[in-house]
């Protein structure tokens, strides 16, 4: 996508440097940084400078390749695929890339091993923007629809956290639909929920629309029930980590509660996922592992005051404790549909084993 006059992705490379754009950063600074070594990678991803699922993946692919330039021992390899594969335990495409990745370097010779990390980061990465670019065709004829519906009233759109280009190598999830229909002639409006407690949504998203000149309004993430009562929310449309067997989904922390308003409301609710996020050895949502993060994410908040400064400051009385669970699970009853690459698929075990047949292992 463009920022300013120049088109970026998330994650790319400049020769033999692997670049990614430091979202801890964003939305008031726009700072690229290089990812030199495994731990820096890996700290990247723990720390959210990448983040979304399927960027995840890539960017641990590419963490792959740089541990491989440094040692491409099998000792370096088990120790690298370890460290890498604990960074975030919810996300499914994490594992997912890692062990495409993992399966063509223990075919190879060790000398080959950079090489062969490299070309396959750079394939998981082109075929991530190649996905997300169905996904976007994919949505789009339902947003059409809803359009057409309203009489061409703008198809008012409810995300919740960030699945733009930015969680992805570019286009994004939940957000290709909406880039498209903008391009294509649809009028949207987004409400963003803000999502805490790491506001990825009114950092993330909303810059990212803002910087599409997408119509959007950021409104606090208990708002969404509000609105769809009073009729102001056609569609809820979010991203996810990880699907399971069943058709359940884990997103976001909050995701459940928008899914019990739409269908309270009569609203649809689709997710709008990649088919690597599908994990069918998990029979159910229960057993999805849910990552908790540091509490500090909840009691303390950074901004940038009204002189331009970054600062952090305590939301909470000083020896306040939290707990930060991060995701939640929408059970499949309440999905409407998943936006995929190959289509409208509806979130049942039966559509779900289809989807898998026609996706490469």
């Amino acid at each position: 996508m463009r920022v300013g006059e120049t088109h970026y992705r998330s994650i790319w490379r400049d020769g033999e440097r692997i670049l990614v754009i430091d979202q801890t950063r964003l939305p008031h600074e726009f700072e690229v940084v290089e990812l030199t070594s495994l731990e820096e990678t890996a700290d990247a991803i723990r720390r959210m400078v990448v983040r979304g699922a399927p960027l995840i993946g890539v960017t641990a692919a590419y963490g792959l390749h740089l541990a491989m330039r440094e040692d491409a021992s099998d000792a370096m390899l088990g120790r690298a695929l370890e460290l890498l594969r604990a960074t975030r335990p919810t996300a499914v495409n994490l594992g997912w890339a890692l062990q495409k990745a993992e399966a063509r370097l223990r075919e190879t010779t060790a000398a080959n091993r950079a090489d062969v990390a490299l070309d396959a980061a750079d394939e998981l990465a082109e075929h991530d923007v190649a996905t997300n670019a169905a996904i976007g065709r994919s949505g789009i004829d339902l947003l059409r629809l809803i359009h057409r519906e309203r009489g061409g009233k703008p198809v008012r759109i409810l995300t919740h956290c960030n699945a733009g280009w930015l969680a992805t190598v570019d286009y994004g999830t939940a957000l290709s639909p909406i880039f498209m229909a903008q391009d294509g002639g649809i009028p949207v409006h987004v409400w963003v929920d803000e999502t805490r407690p790491r506001n990825q949504g009114s950092s993330l998203t909303a810059w990212e629309l803002g910087s599409h000149g997408i119509s959007h309004d950021v409104i606090v993430d208990n708002a969404g029930g509000h609105l769809m009562q009073r009729g102001m929310i056609d569609v809820v449309i979010t991203g996810t980590d990880r699907v399971a067997a069943n058709g359940d989904v884990c997103n976001k922390i909050g995701t459940y509660l928008k899914a019990l308003a739409a269908a309270d409301n009569e609203i649809p609710f689709y997710v709008a996922m990649p088919t690597s996020t599908l994990d069918p050895s998990i029979a159910n949502g229960d057993a999805i592992p849910i990552e908790e993060r540091s509490p500090d994410e909840i009691t303390h908040l950074s901004g940038i005051d009204d002189e331009g400064t970054i600062r952090r400051i305590r939301l909470t009385p000083e020896g306040c404790s939290a707990r930060n669970v991060a995701f939640d699970v929408t059970p499949a009853a309440l999905v409407t549909g998943l936006i995929t690459e190959h289509g409208l698929v509806s979130a049942n075990p039966e559509a779900i084993r289809a989807l898998l047949a026609r996706s490469p292992a």
